[in-house]
């Protein structure tokens, strides 16, 4: 796993009750980091566009027609999993309901596939496409509610709702068929924008300390379409495959909390 796991690890292993946690008009603060893995959406979807003259993309293939036949790719082909890590601030109602604030920033590299293919007739052939988009990186903010189970002072499960919005950065792409000797490079795809965001969470806090504690959580996140800039591949006829976006995806976290 990565490196984060080792900083608190060690509080992972107190056993004696202690007082940290959710107690009436208490504050906190948690330091957070982890994971998301990308559950399902699409960052295109799938679209067929005549081409027909390729001579614009290389003189050389002046007069040539072609067909382009683009396959829908998800988040978790193109991006796989992302880093995430953020703060967070905390007011307690009582020893079991707490409601939270959380910015939380996550990205994953650049990622790079064969997207599709040219259907060339004079060729009878198709000759492959691929893609590479540059690196996903968004910043969120959320408002949440979460309601603790057992006995204060001990490692207490708990569930946890919340909304908010997510900016993501603008992703730009370039698409090449290395056997046309065609390069597209650097095409704008989706500009920077906001999309809204909501997620349940579950997870354990276990007290390490009489205002430290460690909380390990695993949820299900929602953000919504980014917003697509057509300029470059709108032309081609494949403006509608950055029509999305949206992703649902499972962020799993580690943080160090201190209540104040």
């Amino acid at each position: 796993m990565r490196t984060w796991l080792i900083l608190p690890a060690s509080a992972l292993l107190a056993t004696s009750v202690h007082a940290a946690g959710p107690e009436p008009g208490r504050l906190s603060m948690s330091v957070i980091g982890g994971v998301d893995v990308p559950l399902s959406g699409d960052v295109h979807d799938g679209a067929v566009a005549p081409v027909p003259d390729l001579g614009p993309l290389n003189p050389a293939l002046a007069g040539v027609s072609a067909e382009l036949r683009i396959g829908a790719r998800s988040h978790d082909r193109i991006y796989d999993l992302a880093d995430t890590y953020g703060l967070e601030f905390a007011y307690a109602f009582d020893e079991n309901r707490e409601l939270f604030g959380q910015v939380r920033q996550t990205r994953a590299g650049r990622g790079s596939l064969q997207v599709g293919g040219a259907y060339v007739p004079a060729l009878d052939a198709e000759l492959p496409v691929y893609g590479s988009f540059s690196a996903y990186e968004a910043l969120s903010a959320e408002l949440g509610y979460r309601w603790y189970f057992g006995t204060a002072g001990t490692a207490r499960p708990f569930v946890a709702a919340r909304v908010g919005a997510t900016r993501t950065d603008a992703i730009s792409a370039t698409f090449e068929i290395p056997d046309g000797g065609i390069t597209i490079a650097n095409a704008p795809f989706f500009d920077s924008g906001w999309s809204p965001t909501a997620g349940l969470d579950v997870g354990v806090i276990i007290p390490a300390g009489e205002t430290f504690s460690v909380t390990l959580t695993g949820g299900l996140r929602y953000t919504g379409d980014l917003k697509d800039d057509d300029s470059a591949i709108g032309g081609l006829g494949l403006g509608s495959i950055n029509d999305t976006g949206s992703r649902f995806s499972v962020p799993v976290t580690l943080a160090a909390r201190w209540d104040f």
